[in-house]
């Protein structure tokens, strides 16, 4: 992919981290979901070489940098066949969330650990009940003396089982009017009464997947983090960032495949020329590249906007570069996967299980249509329709 637009510091980036992925790769990652284990090692790797907190401030161990640095790896390291789905949640939105609202006390306990690799955070904040509709979310944080307890229950929450604490998104009242307010609270992994169990998932990932209760979970003041009565401003300071990142997750995966795809293309001879030359295997192929180019680019925007302090323009292109992103990735390995054919459901080209995990992209953290609602209300106007 062409990287005229970026800086040097930015295409060196690019390029050290492909090299990493590259010593890891697809096969690497397949070994870890059959073995039922975690990319420890390349999850270590990267820490070693400051890609994990590259996002985070230079004085609590990270890189400096910000969005548009953190997306590069990800996106690299997908594009190698070796994603790390927990640095979406573990850097971006909860490093991201502590970096901006946290105490100076929470800062230094967790910024350098989540930078270095040493500690992970999972982030609950989707309800069986709630969807995407966070106003209906009913775990609920009522103050006890000088603590918090919190009460509920969360569903979808990736790698709690390795995460050293989760970053929960609760709701306590407002002393003023009575109506419930959305907060974030640390919750570490062995608090009494904070449960987990696995959900049995299709999906051939090794990060997996929680349903979480919450049974009067006692917290101390500090694990609050920022101001209580900041509320969506707070929330949406990590979900930008979820954003930026599910998108630099999906165009990752979508080269892969068609980098797989166009190999296939150029070298598969069935008559007299490789399969590559014929339109109907080539124009598909050229649509599914430009897909991810244009993809990239709202990336790119959305990082670029966030990392200047532009909440509401990151807003919109963040959700605009994940929905483009989750289009073109599931567009992009569908085409690979039938530019081989049968060899696209083999184990041996490693395409089969991106048809699952490509969804992912389209339905997660926001579905494409909460999208469209935010951007058919927020950009054009238009009446809500809930």
């Amino acid at each position: 992919m062409s990287t005229v637009l970026e800086t040097e510091e930015h295409q060196a980036l690019r390029a050290a981290v492909a090299a990493l992925g590259k010593r890891y790769g697809r096969d690497y990652m397949t070994s870890v979901v059959r073995a039922g284990s975690h990319p420890r090692e390349l999850w270590s790797d990267a820490a070693a070489l400051g890609y994990l907190g590259v996002n985070l401030p230079e004085e609590y161990g990270g890189g400096g940098g910000g969005m548009a640095e953190l997306s590069i790896v990800l996106e690299e390291l997908g594009a190698a066949g070796s994603p790390l789905l927990m640095m979406v949640v573990s850097p971006a939105i909860c490093g991201t969330v502590i970096a901006r609202f946290g105490t100076e006390h929470q800062k230094r306990q967790w910024l350098p650990g989540l930078a270095d690799g040493t500690l992970t955070m999972a982030f609950g904040i989707t309800e069986p009940d709630a969807g995407s509709n966070s106003h209906r979310i009913t775990t609920t944080a009522r103050r006890d003396g000088g603590n918090w307890v919190l009460t509920g229950r969360k569903v979808f929450v990736s790698g709690v089982d390795i995460a050293d604490a989760t970053l929960v998104v609760g709701r306590t009242e407002d002393a003023r009017t009575g109506k419930l307010k959305p907060c974030l609270f640390i919750v570490p992994r062995e608090t009494p009464g904070f449960g987990r169990s696995p959900i049995d998932m299709e999906l051939q990932a090794p990060e997996k997947q929680f349903d979480l209760v919450l049974d009067e979970v006692r917290l101390p003041a500090d694990a609050l983090v920022g101001e209580e009565d900041a509320g969506l401003l707070q929330l949406f300071a990590g979900l930008n960032p979820e954003r930026i990142m599910t998108a630099a997750f999906g165009i990752g995966m979508g080269r892969y495949a068609l980098a797989k795809a166009v190999e296939y293309a150029r070298t598969r001879q069935v008559w007299k020329a490789p399969i590559g030359s014929h339109q109907a295997i080539a124009h598909p192929l050229a649509t599914a590249h430009i897909d991810l180019e244009l993809a990239r680019l709202m990336m790119q925007k959305a990082a670029r906007l966030y990392d200047d302090g532009d909440d509401i323009g990151a807003g919109e292109a963040a959700n605009m570069a994940k929905y483009a992103a989750g289009e073109a990735c599931v567009k992009a390995v569908d085409q690979a996967v039938h530019t081989l054919g049968g060899n696209g459901l083999t184990r041996e080209y490693g395409l089969a299980s991106l048809i699952t995990a490509a969804r992912v992209a389209r339905i997660a953290p926001v579905s494409r249509e909460m999208i469209l609602n935010y951007v058919s209300h927020q950009s054009l106007g238009l009446p809500k329709s809930y």
